[in-house]
Formats: C-alpha cells, sequence, structure tokens
C-alpha cells in the first residue's frame, strides 16, 4: 500500500542528463510522500511512514535528503525528490527515468511538481527556473582560482622577465636587457621598446607600472651609469625620459584612480628607494611632463618606499580629499588632507607622520589595494611579521591622536605560521589581494588563504619550464580592471583565473557563527535556511526557545514543518510552538491559503490552552499572574484581529465556545461581521449601550437595528431612542413594532414616554410624511392627560408651502374616531373644521365652549353665506342659554351682533326672541341699524364721485400726451445706423405704413432723447430680443407693409392729393408695432441690460471673425538678401 503511494504521478516523467555515465550512480530519483498535506496528524504520520520505509530497508538509507519547496498545489503527495544515496545499495529507479550525453544538467519537465535544491557538500547545485523546467548546474570539485599558461616565452629574445605590470587586459614587461614589451590581450596586438639605446652597459628594467586603464606606463632602468625613469603612453613608439627623475630608482607608483583618463595621467605619485615621495602629471598631448614636484622625505627612518597606493574623493564646498598610503620594509605610513597633494604633504612637516610599524623586515614588501566599483575597499601590506590587513571605508571618518584621519577598520594580522606545515614560518615573496582571498606566492606555489577564515583552502602549481627551473615564479601581479590575476617567471606568464570566489564565502561566515554577514552573501533560499539552521539549533540547545522559534519559522527547504514542531512538544514547549507558528505565518505568501488556516487555527488552540494553564494555576503570585492573564489576552486578541480573514469561522468559533471564552467568541464574531451574534450576547447581559454601539457601527446591517428594537427599548428606552435619533437612514416606520411594544406597558406620571420623543423628533426635525408615524404619534398625544401637545399638533400644517401637497400626514377619520372615543372634544371641533365640516364644529363648539364656537365661525372668510349662517347658530344658542331678565337678554344680544363685525344685524336675530317681546327694548338696536344704512349710502356716494373725478383726470391726461413733441437738431444721428435723422427718404416711410412726414424718413425719439430710424429700429430690436417676439415684430411689419401699399393704390387714381380716412387696420397694427419696437429705449430699457450676458462675438459670427486673422504667407526670398527680423 504504501508503495503505492510512493509512485510518481501518471504522464509525469523525469529526464536525468549527464556528461557521464557515472552521475547514475551517485544521483537517485525517489519518489518522496510529501510533508505537506491537509493536517497536522496526517503530515505526522507521513513522515513516521517515511522513516519506516527505509529502516524496513537495511543498508538503503540515504545518506542526504533534500525536502521539497512550498508548493503551490493542494496535494498531499508530490514528486519527485532527489537522494544522494550511499555506494552500498541504492533504492530502485522508477523505469521512465532516461539517461542521455549532455551537459551536466538534471531537467525535470514538471515545474509545478518540484522544489528548489541544492547541495553544497562536495557537489553544488545551482538552481533557475524558466517557463517549462528547472534545471540542476553541477559543478564537481571546481576549483575557486586556476592556472593557465598564458605566454611561455614572453620576453621575445630581449633577455629574461625582471618585472611585471597589468591593467586592463594590457601586460607590460621589463626585461634584463632593458626591453619594454607591451601585450595587448584586448585587441591582441603587442610591441616592444628599448629603453637601453644610447646608454652604456647593462641596462635591466627594475620596475614598470602600468595604471589601470592601460594607457599610461612608468619604467626605471638600472644601469651601471644610473637609474632613469621613463613614460610611454600606449599610442607612443618611442618613450620620453623623466629627466627631473634621474638618478632617483621608483620603487613604488600611485594611480589617480578616480581623475585619470587616456590622455592624461593627473596627479599621480611616486615612491623611492632612498624614502622620498614626488608627485608627477603627465598629458599624451604635451609629450613631455607638466611637472614633478617634490612632496615628502622619510627623514627619522630613511628607509625605501616599496608600495604606494592612493584614494581620492570630492568634498563639497572643500575641494579634494586625498588618503595615501605607503609602506616601507618595516613600516605603513598613512597621508590624508583636504586640498593638493602638495598641501597635505606639507602639513607633515608640522606634525607627526601616522604610521603602523611591525617587527621584523621584509625586502619584498608589497601594498595592494582591492578595487570594487572604482573604490578601494581592501587593502593587504606583506610585511616582515605577517599580512596586516583590513577594510577601507571612505564614508566614515576616524579621528588618530595625532589628529589625522584614519579610515581603517577591522584591522587584522595573519601570521606566516599559519601558513607553513612546519614549525619554521616562511615569508611569501609576493602577494596578491582578491575580494576575499590573499594570493601568497611561496617558493614555486601560491597559497591561497581564506582572508575571513585565514585558512588556505588551495595551492596552485605551475608548470615550469626548465630553464626557468633555478629561480622559478618571480612575482604576482593583479589586473583589477579585468578581475585576473597573474604570475611570472624569467621565461613565461601564467593566467591565474577567479570562479565565483564567493559562492562559499557564507559558510566561512556561518562557521565563524557571524550570521549576519553570512545571511547578506547567501544566494538562494537552500544557503539561507541553513543559516537560519544553525541559527535556531544554537539556541534551541541554549534553551532560548523562542528565538529559536523565530529562526526556525524561517527555514523553508531543509528541514519540515513537522520536524520543527516535534522539536517544541518533545521538550514541552508550547509558548516556543506558538511563537514558531505565529512567525511561519508571517513568513508564508498569499497563496499558501491552506496552510496559513491551518496554522493558524493550531494557534489559535495554543492561545486558548495558554489562557486556560493559567487560570487553573495556583494563585499565589496572583498579581503576576494576573498581569500575563492580562497580556496573553490582549495578544490573543490581537492575532485574531489580524487572522480574521484566514480563521475559518465555525472551527474558531466552536473552540471559542469549548474552552468558555464568550468575550473573545464575542470579538470575533464582530471581526468577522457577525454582529448579530455580538447583539444578542449584549442584550442577553442587559448591556444595551454595548448593543447600540455594535448596531451604530458603519458596516452592520439596518435590518438588526429593526430586529433588537423590542428587546432593546424595553430594556433601555431612552438609550435606545437617543441612538435612534443619532442614527441616520433610519426607516422609523419599521420601528412601529418596538415602539407599539413600548407604549402598551404602563408608565409613571412624571415619566417622559420615549416613544414620543422620538415620533416629535422623525416629525418636527426630519419631516417625516410616513402617515403610520403621524398616526401613531396622534394616537399617543390622544391618550395623555394634557392635550396641549395634542392640540398643538394638529393645528400644525406640516405640508404647509409645498404645491399640490396636503397641510397633514394623518388619517384625519382615523383622528376624529380616536378622538370621539378618547371623548377629546376640543380635537374634535378642530378635525371637524379642518375637513371644512363648519357647521358640526360649530355645533360641537358650542356644547364645549362658546368662545371656540365663535373662534369656528369666524375662521370661515370665503363663504360669507355659510359665515353668516355659523353665526347665526352661535347667536340663537347665546340667546336660547341666557337665563337672566329680558332686557339683560336684549342688551347681551346687542353686545353680540357688535362681535359680528356687522355680518349679522337686528333684524337677523329678532326671530330669536320670544313673539311678545317689547319693540322699546330693540329701539336702540334698531336705530343704530338705520344709521349704518345711512352711513353706507353716504359712503357709497362718496365713491362714485371720486370715480368720477379719476375718469376726467384721465382724460386730461391722455389729451395732454397727444401734444407732447422733442426738438430734433438738424445733425441729430440715428443710434444704429448713425446716420442723420432727418435725411431725406422719398417714399421710404409710406412703402413700409408709415405716415410720412414730408420727405423724411420715419423715425423715433425718446424722453432719453435717443433718436432711431424707424427701420433701424425694427432692426436692432429683432436682433437683440428673443426669436418669438422677433417673429411678431417682422410679422406686423409685414402686414403693415401690405396695407400700406394698398391704401396707395386706391389713391393713385386720383390727380388730386385727398386725406386717406379708411386707415383704422393700419392704424391699430402701428400701435401694437409701436408697442413691440418703442415700449422703451432699447438703449436705456430693459433689452440693453438683458445683453450683459451675450458674448461680444456670437456664434453666427465666427467666419466674419475668422475673415480678419492675419494669415502668414510665403514670400520668396532673393538669395543674398538680408532681411530684418
Amino acid at each position: 500500500m504504501l508503495m503505492d503511494l510512493l509512485r510518481p504521478p501518471s504522464g509525469k516523467d523525469i529526464k536525468i542528463s549527464s556528461d557521464s555515465k557515472s552521475l547514475c550512480n551517485i544521483f537517485k530519483v525517489m519518489p518522496f510522500v510529501s510533508l505537506k498535506v491537509f493536517s497536522v496528524t496526517d503530515r505526522i504520520n507521513a513522515m513516521l511512514c517515511q522513516q519506516q520505509y527505509w529502516r524496513s530497508r537495511p543498508g538503503r538509507q540515504p545518506s542526504f535528503s533534500l525536502f521539497p519547496a512550498r508548493l503551490r498545489r493542494r496535494s498531499s503527495l508530490i514528486w519527485p525528490l532527489l537522494f544522494l544515496s550511499s555506494s552500498r545499495s541504492e533504492p530502485p529507479r522508477p523505469p521512465s527515468a532516461i539517461v542521455k550525453s549532455s551537459p551536466s544538467i538534471l531537467s525535470f519537465p514538471c515545474t509545478r511538481y518540484l522544489p528548489l535544491l541544492e547541495i553544497t557538500e562536495s557537489s553544488i547545485f545551482i538552481c533557475h527556473r524558466d517557463s517549462d523546467f528547472v534545471s540542476l548546474k553541477m559543478d564537481f570539485g571546481r576549483q575557486v582560482f586556476t592556472v593557465d599558461l598564458l605566454e611561455r616565452y614572453a620576453a621575445k629574445g630581449h633577455g629574461v622577465i625582471t618585472c611585471m605590470a597589468a591593467g586592463n587586459d594590457v601586460i607590460v614587461l621589463g626585461t634584463s636587457k632593458g626591453w619594454i614589451i607591451r601585450h595587448d590581450f584586448g585587441i591582441g596586438d603587442s610591441y616592444d621598446v628599448d629603453l637601453s639605446v644610447g646608454r652604456t652597459g647593462d641596462q635591466s628594467i627594475h620596475r614598470v607600472f602600468v595604471d589601470p586603464g592601460g594607457s599610461h606606463c612608468i619604467a626605471t632602468v638600472v644601469g651601471s651609469g644610473g637609474a632613469e625613469t621613463f613614460y610611454i603612453h600606449a599610442k607612443w613608439s618611442k618613450p620620453r625620459v623623466l629627466s627631473k627623475l634621474k638618478g632617483l630608482v621608483v620603487n613604488a607608483v600611485a594611480w589617480n584612480k578616480q581623475q585619470i583618463t587616456e590622455a592624461s595621467t593627473k596627479e599621480i605619485i611616486l615612491g623611492t628607494d632612498n624614502g622620498q615621495i614626488h608627485e608627477m602629471a603627465v598629458d599624451e598631448k604635451d609629450k613631455r611632463e607638466k611637472h614633478i614636484k617634490f612632496l615628502f622625505e622619510l627623514t627619522e627612518v630613511p628607509e625605501a618606499f616599496m608600495g604606494l597606493q592612493m584614494e581620492t574623493a570630492n568634498i563639497s564646498n572643500a575641494g579634494t580629499r586625498y588618503y595615501v598610503m605607503a609602506v616601507t620594509p618595516r613600516r605603513l605610513y598613512s597621508f590624508t588632507g583636504i586640498g593638493s597633494l602638495e598641501t597635505v604633504f606639507a602639513s607633515y612637516l608640522d606634525r607627526a607622520v601616522h604610521f603602523m610599524e611591525l617587527p621584523g623586515e621584509n625586502p619584498n614588501s608589497e601594498l595592494h589595494f582591492f578595487i570594487k566599483q572604482r573604490r578601494a575597499v581592501h587593502f593587504a601590506w606583506l610585511s616582515g611579521a605577517g599580512i596586516y590587513h583590513g577594510g577601507l571605508n571612505f564614508g566614515a571618518s576616524h579621528i588618530s591622536e595625532d589628529g589625522d584621519e584614519n579610515f581603517v577598520e577591522n584591522k587584522a594580522l595573519l601570521n606566516y605560521s599559519k601558513l607553513s606545515e612546519g614549525s619554521e614560518a616562511v615569508k611569501p615573496s609576493s602577494l596578491a589581494i582578491s575580494e576575499y582571498h590573499f594570493l601568497l606566492l611561496i617558493g614555486n606555489k601560491v597559497k591561497v588563504v581564506n582572508r575571513i577564515s585565514e585558512q588556505i583552502i588551495e595551492e596552485l602549481h605551475f608548470e615550469l619550464a626548465s630553464e626557468s627551473l633555478p629561480r622559478g615564479i618571480l612575482g604576482l601581479s593583479s589586473d583589477a580592471s579585468a578581475g585576473l590575476f597573474y604570475a611570472y617567471d624569467q621565461h613565461s606568464i601564467f593566467q591565474v583565473s577567479v570562479n565565483d570566489e564567493g559562492r562559499d564565502m557564507w559558510k566561512v561566515y556561518l562557521d565563524m557563527e557571524d550570521y549576519a554577514t553570512a545571511l547578506a552573501i547567501c544566494r538562494n533560499a537552500l544557503q539561507r535556511d541553513q543559516v537560519y539552521l544553525a541559527q535556531a539549533e544554537a539556541a534551541f540547545s541554549g534553551k532560548d526557545f523562542f528565538r529559536a522559534a523565530s529562526f526556525y519559522a524561517k527555514i523553508n527547504y531543509i528541514l519540515s514543518f513537522e520536524e520543527i514542531t516535534l522539536k517544541f512538544i518533545s521538550v514541552n514547549e508550547q509558548d516556543a510552538l506558538r511563537t514558531f507558528l505565529l512567525r511561519k505565518l508571517d513568513n508564508l505568501s498569499k497563496e499558501d491559503k491552506c496552510q496559513i488556516t491551518m496554522i493558524s487555527t493550531w494557534a489559535t488552540e495554543l492561545y486558548l490552552d495558554k489562557i486556560n494553564r493559567l487560570l487553573l494555576e495556583d494563585d499565589s503570585t496572583s498579581s503576576d499572574r494576573r498581569l500575563e492573564y492580562q497580556s496573553i489576552i490582549k495578544e490573543f486578541r490581537a492575532f485574531l484581529s489580524d487572522s480574521k480573514d484566514v480563521l475559518d469561522e465555525a472551527t474558531t468559533m466552536k473552540l471559542l465556545e469549548s474552552y468558555g471564552r464568550v468575550d473573545e467568541l464575542v470579538f470575533f464574531a464582530s471581526l468577522r461581521g457577525q454582529y448579530e451574534i455580538v447583539v444578542h450576547h449584549y442584550i442577553q447581559q442587559g448591556e444595551v449601550k454595548k448593543a447600540l454601539e455594535v448596531l451604530r457601527k458603519p458596516g452592520v446591517p439596518m435590518d438588526l437595528q429593526y430586529k433588537f428594537a423590542p428587546d432593546l427599548i424595553m430594556l433601555d428606552a431612552y438609550e435606545t431612542v437617543e441612538s435612534w435619533m443619532t442614527t441616520s437612514n433610519l426607516n422609523p416606520r419599521k420601528l412601529i413594532p418596538a415602539m407599539m411594544r413600548y407604549s402598551s406597558e404602563p408608565h409613571a406620571k412624571n415619566e417622559t414616554h420615549e416613544v414620543i420623543k422620538y415620533l416629535e423628533y422623525c416629525v418636527h426635525d426630519q419631516n417625516n410624511e410616513d402617515p403610520g408615524i403621524h398616526n401613531l404619534l396622534l394616537s399617543l398625544y390622544a391618550k395623555q392627560e394634557d392635550d396641549s401637545a395634542f392640540l398643538r399638533f394638529l393645528q400644525c400644517k406640516f405640508g404647509k408651502g409645498r404645491e399640490n401637497g396636503p397641510e397633514f400626514f394623518y388619517d384625519p377619520k382615523y383622528a376624529l374616531r380616536l378622538c370621539l372615543k378618547e371623548k377629546r372634544m376640543r380635537a374634535c371641533v378642530h378635525i371637524y373644521s379642518m375637513m371644512s365640516m363648519h357647521e358640526e364644529a360649530v355645533a360641537l363648539a358650542l356644547q364645549v365652549d362658546p368662545e371656540l364656537a365663535k373662534v369656528e365661525a369666524d375662521k370661515v372668510e370665503d363663504d360669507e353665506e355659510l359665515r353668516k349662517r355659523l353665526w347665526l347658530l352661535v347667536a340663537k344658542h347665546v340667546i336660547e342659554q341666557e337665563k337672566g331678565a329680558k332686557r339683560e337678554n336684549i342688551r347681551k344680544a346687542i353686545a353680540f351682533l357688535k362681535e359680528t363685525d356687522g355680518l349679522l344685524k337686528i333684524e337677523d336675530i329678532l326671530p330669536f326672541f320670544p313673539d311678545f317681546a317689547l319693540i322699546d327694548d330693540f329701539r336702540e338696536a334698531i336705530c343704530s341699524s338705520l344709521e349704518d344704512y345711512n352711513k353706507q349710502i353716504e359712503l357709497l356716494k362718496q365713491e362714485m364721485n371720486d370715480a368720477t373725478r379719476g375718469a376726467d383726470s384721465i382724460r386730461n391726461d391722455i389729451s395732454a400726451l397727444a401734444q407732447r413733441y422733442a426738438v430734433i437738431e438738424r445733425d441729430e444721428e440715428c443710434g444704429v445706423c448713425r446716420r442723420k435723422i432727418l435725411n431725406v427718404g422719398g417714399d421710404y416711410g409710406i412703402a413700409r405704413g408709415y405716415t410720412s412726414v414730408g420727405s423724411v424718413t420715419p423715425f423715433y425719439v425718446f424722453p432719453c432723447s435717443h433718436a432711431f430710424h424707424a427701420q433701424c429700429l425694427i432692426a436692432h430690436v429683432t436682433r437683440c430680443t428673443d426669436q418669438d417676439q422677433a417673429e411678431r415684430i417682422l410679422d406686423l411689419q409685414k402686414q403693415l407693409t401690405l396695407l400700406g401699399g394698398e391704401t396707395r393704390k386706391e389713391s393713385s387714381g386720383s390727380l388730386t392729393e385727398e386725406p386717406i380716412v379708411n386707415l383704422t387696420p393700419v392704424d391699430k397694427l402701428r400701435f401694437q408695432l409701436d408697442d413691440a419696437i418703442a415700449s422703451e429705449c432699447p438703449f436705456c430699457g430693459e433689452l440693453m441690460i438683458r445683453e450683459i450676458s451675450l458674448p461680444f462675438i456670437l456664434p453666427d459670427e465666427e467666419q466674419e471673425v475668422n475673415s480678419w486673422q492675419i494669415k502668414p504667407q510665403n514670400h520668396p526670398i532673393q538669395k543674398g538678401l538680408s532681411l530684418p527680423v
């Protein structure tokens, strides 16, 4: 059954490719039961099954296994997994595996199932992914440094090689016969230069120096005639002697790497064997040196300078900062300062030079900088005591005791005793430095020493020619630009190549327990996992379980989830296990939804278990336990808040419920939006305020407000109503059942009726128009003892000011029935009146209060007859209800007549008195009535006279208006066309239907003195007024023109001019036209005011505007003619 589980998925074949069949005996492909399944129990069982499978097969235990990466596929089984098996026996290989001959690549065509793999013991796997497959590149025993013969007879017969320098794929050799041989491997060219021309005796090249760009070369020739220094540029065929350096042996040159160019060396410094430092600058175009200056000399301990290095940096607003390091056989000097080199070295005339002296003396003393991104980051000095090295940090300065800035960090001394196998230490004869290693020339071999661990990792051997055996390898040289190193003997050049020297440096730092640096240089997840594992194991061994949990959580590949959890379970560290789970959640991606949910659920249970254990523990340290309990509760709630979206809702709630954590259950329900559970819990606890706070949250459905309203208002009506009043978008109609339930309960007389308060808020503040709300408020008012509020409510006109809207929103018939039932007679009177049932209102009012009846009778204003009838009802009631003496009754009746404001006369109320009443009792009233009639007659006469006088005044005004005139000057202009008003127009006016004034064109004159031709005024008003008015004016003008033409035809048959008398239709049209165009001055009236809102350029005038635009024209310009611009 287990073997069935171990079979690979169908159709997923593995192909193993190798360059040798021996690889097939090393790597075996076996299916594997993944630990990535759906439950913790299943994962542990799967791991146990795997162990049982290997135990049942003695001798077949794999010596190394790689665990799978996190997979995206939800499956309890994955395949394949790569094993490094033992040599004694091998697990069976699936028949689908095929071996092919190709480079060292293992290709797997099913990337969704494959982990990221790497083995870094004796073999290295470098994994990379593409769209279709995962390939594993294998490097078996590949060395970091390799040696190749570059040139066997490099001196070309010009003696033997004495020195060498390299830069930018350019190698410059110096020979014993004074020749310089330059090999440019970049372009495949080489040439030689004889520096011994014109000199007698033996001439040998002492030292040769090449800049990092390979363009500039300095060489020192030593012979019987003394020393001489030459400068050679790559483009020159002949060297140039530096005459100012004659007699000085140059041992070291420091190039200005930041400023040097192909054409100029800029400022460089040279160190001589007599302890002097000189500055020099050479330009290729000048064919000679710009200057050579003396800078410094060792006077206290005169020694030869054996090595020089220089770094520069531009300081804002300060100039250039120089840092120079120089070595002698016993000392290392450092110079620093800002300004020029001359200024920097001149400052040491007044202060001591900063130096480091080590015991012993090394005649082959060398100083090297390792350059990275055009900046020195490390240095190494080949001293007599050992290799003194350190880091260079030019971003930070350290002030020494003598005031110098020192940029050296992490200084260390590598003792030569670590390099020798015997008891006697052997000093290297030459040194080269790479990023992580020292290359030390000892005898005829180069030992590669790791700079960090100070361990020898490799030894490089050279195939020397027989003629080179006596002296062997002479020295080492480095090409910082190309990243290459060279070794040379008397005849040959060897190239030392670097093959990814930093690939195993993470292991070095890991062995030194420098975990931070190891992590920083790790290249893939498997390397980082091993660092995390080492940190975790160290912390776990030290019983720092929480720190170990943090590191274990970062491991993804080399240790399974189950193994880690079993570690903590085995030592009963539940809290550390919880920490591991929480940190693991932080490292999982969003795609691992299943794993996130499982781990979060497990963490939830561990939290609950911790809380439960704290509650059950002894109470002897109650204060500490209480603080711890509060802290874990706070932490647990924060975890629930962060994990609310990944936790399974039903499972989590069951867990919380099973542990009795009601508060946390409510908290989690609130996080998941299960507000119904939260509100229900608070209502059960009687915590109305908390329930209302939940309901007021923005995301809570409004339906819950209506659902829990009956319970909430019964528990605390005040708080509930206050919450309703502060909640927006609440529909009061849906709260009617809750309000009815509250209203049905008895309340104290002095108690505020909260439902009435809320309904008043809805009606008055929110302008609610729902009839149900108004009817409910009405019914509650009707049941109150004090009906003042009830009457005020009835008198309010809530719909006042709205078009075609009602003045009230309650049902008046329902209100009338309710008032009659509750015996609210005054309210009934008001409702009758509101329903225009005035007679019923007055009749009912007379039963309650006659004064109320008078008010109701006086409300009718638009129906005089009805109003009189109502007042008669009141009068009849008043007269019939009087029980006093007859004369007193009559006086009251007469007084009542005065209250009607003349609506009722004495004759109207006489039928209500007895038939046998004495007329003397009414004499006063009758006389008063007759006098009133007389006054009314006189008032009518006066009004008639006033009307007659007004008509006469109007006639006089009309006559005077016909006689008004205006004086027109001869040169008066029309306001529109700017032509003179009194122009002779011939028959112009008659043709348009106007009366002619001689031969003058018809015109209009306004009181404001503006004058217009008739036709101009019509055109102006038509253009400025609206379309309907313009069409009306044009229609009137057309009709007037037609009628005017007919009239002329009738009069053309007579030779004598006779007045036209039948022009009434023409005059009517002319009056209408005058009213349309001349009712006001177009410049001073409303027409001009309306033109303010019009644009200056109308849409139909765009073509006219475009015609005024200046368009550029291309005119041919005669050649040679200069035109002014």
